[in-house]
Formats: C-alpha cells, sequence, structure tokens
C-alpha cells in the first residue's frame, strides 16, 4: 500500500513538473496578439511616465508638464482598453495610480510653477512606475 501511495505521489509530482514547465515555457514570450499589443502599451506608458519624471523642475513649464501628464493619461487610456486578459489586480493598480497622477495634476492651483508640479505629481508617477513594471512582470513582458 505504501509503494502505491508513493508511486501515485510521484506520478503526480512529475506531471506537475511537466506541466509547470510547460507553461513556463509557454510564458517566457507573450504568444497572443492581444498579451504583446498589451505589453507596447504598458512600455509605451512607462516611457511616457519616465519621460514626466524627467522634467527638470528647475526648467519646465507647467504646458511641458500638461503635455508630458496628456501623453500618461492617453497611455493609460489605451491600456484600459486593451483586449487581453491580464491580472485584476495589476489593472486595478495601474487603473488606481493613473487616475491618482490625474487628480494631483487636476488639484494644482493655476498658478502653480514647473518645480511645485513636479513635486506634487513625483510620488504618484512613481507609484503608477512600480505599477506598470509589475504589470510588466506578471504578463511577462520582454
Amino acid at each position: 500500500m505504501n509503494r502505491l501511495l508513493a508511486t501515485a505521489v510521484s506520478t503526480v509530482a512529475a506531471a506537475l513538473l511537466v506541466a509547470g514547465g510547460a507553461a513556463s515555457a509557454s510564458a517566457a514570450e507573450p504568444t497572443d496578439d492581444a498579451t504583446k499589443q498589451l505589453c507596447s502599451s504598458l512600455t509605451e506608458l512607462k516611457a511616457d511616465n519616465a519621460k514626466l519624471q524627467a522634467l527638470d523642475p528647475a526648467t519646465a513649464t507647467k504646458d511641458q508638464i500638461k503635455d508630458a501628464h496628456d501623453a500618461v493619461q492617453d497611455d493609460w487610456k489605451t491600456v484600459a482598453e486593451s483586449t487581453a486578459q491580464f491580472n485584476a489586480a495589476q489593472k486595478d493598480a495601474i487603473k488606481s495610480a493613473a487616475d491618482e497622477v490625474k487628480k494631483a495634476y487636476e488639484d494644482l492651483p493655476g498658478d502653480t510653477t514647473g518645480a511645485q508640479a513636479l513635486t506634487k505629481l513625483t510620488p504618484n508617477l512613481q507609484k503608477l512606475d512600480t505599477a506598470v513594471a509589475s504589470a510588466q512582470t506578471g504578463l511577462q513582458c520582454g
């Protein structure tokens, strides 16, 4: 009986290892076109977010910040409209972070300088960057 149980456990363990290996191999690169498109959209969102963060507070104008902010929001819309399936928690994290960037930007007073705007937006931009990176990792974006 113990030998039969040991054989059954070994067989199940081997099957799980084979299945896990096959899943890992297939998950290494996105194969679904929708997932590839989502990965591309996430990369663009991350790049535009980085451009916004990289603006020099000493010289950035409010118009430059607005243009960079608009690019981030447009990228988020593209990600949100994606038909690819990905972890709901990751999508929610990106949505929440993008919404926080938008709200922080919209809450800026009209006389805000570029330096003040970037100081106010930086924590939210960092949160968005982290959320996008997590989603890219979860999707196995290359």
